[in-house]
Parts: C-alpha cells; sequence; structure tokens
C-alpha cells in the first residue's frame, strides 16, 4: 500500500513551488497512490530472472555506408531558395525582434 497522503502531495507541491486547491490535492493524492501502486505491482514480477528490456523486441541500428555520391551541387540547391547570396541561404533575422 502507498503511504501518499495529503500532507505528503501539499509537501511536494510545496518543493516543485506549485498551487494546489484542495480539490486538486485530493485528486493527485489519489492518482499518485495509484500510480506507485502500479509500481510496486511491476517491482514483484521484475525479478532476477526477467531480463530489463527498453523496448519488447530486440532492436539494432541499422547503418549504411556512408559513400560520396552525385549529390545537389550549391548552385543547384540554391536555385529554389527565395534569397540566398551566392553561396548559402539568407534567411530573415529573428533575434531580438518582438512578437
Amino acid at each position: 500500500m502507498s503511504d501518499i497522503t495529503e500532507d505528503t502531495v501539499r509537501h511536494l507541491a510545496d518543493l516543485a513551488r506549485i498551487a494546489l486547491t484542495p480539490d486538486e490535492v485530493t485528486t493527485l493524492t489519489s492518482e499518485l497512490a495509484a500510480i506507485v501502486s502500479a509500481v510496486e505491482k511491476v517491482n514483484e514480477v521484475a525479478t532476477d530472472d526477467v531480463p530489463a528490456t527498453s523496448h519488447p523486441i530486440p532492436m539494432e541500428n541499422v547503418w549504411r555506408e556512408d559513400v560520396v555520391a552525385d549529390e545537389l551541387t550549391s548552385e543547384q540547391a540554391l536555385t529554389g531558395a527565395p534569397d540566398h547570396d551566392g553561396s548559402r541561404f539568407r534567411v530573415t533575422a529573428i533575434l531580438g525582434e518582438e512578437a
């Protein structure tokens, strides 16, 4: 059984500097208790003979060779740009602008 009480929730809210109404404290007390209970159930079945996993199926990275190929030249890439300086895309500065 979880030890989550309304006092615990109020204390955690104070630490996090979150203002909670009495109704929110009551709701969060039951919700946090349910979460802790669910974690306790998982811990019951997570024994040493059950390997830890982060994904239900085995995963592996798929890498391709990094091979130089004929790709777009800078000039070709810039042909569709709305604005450029001949070698780079040009964009409007956004830093410092007021929204």
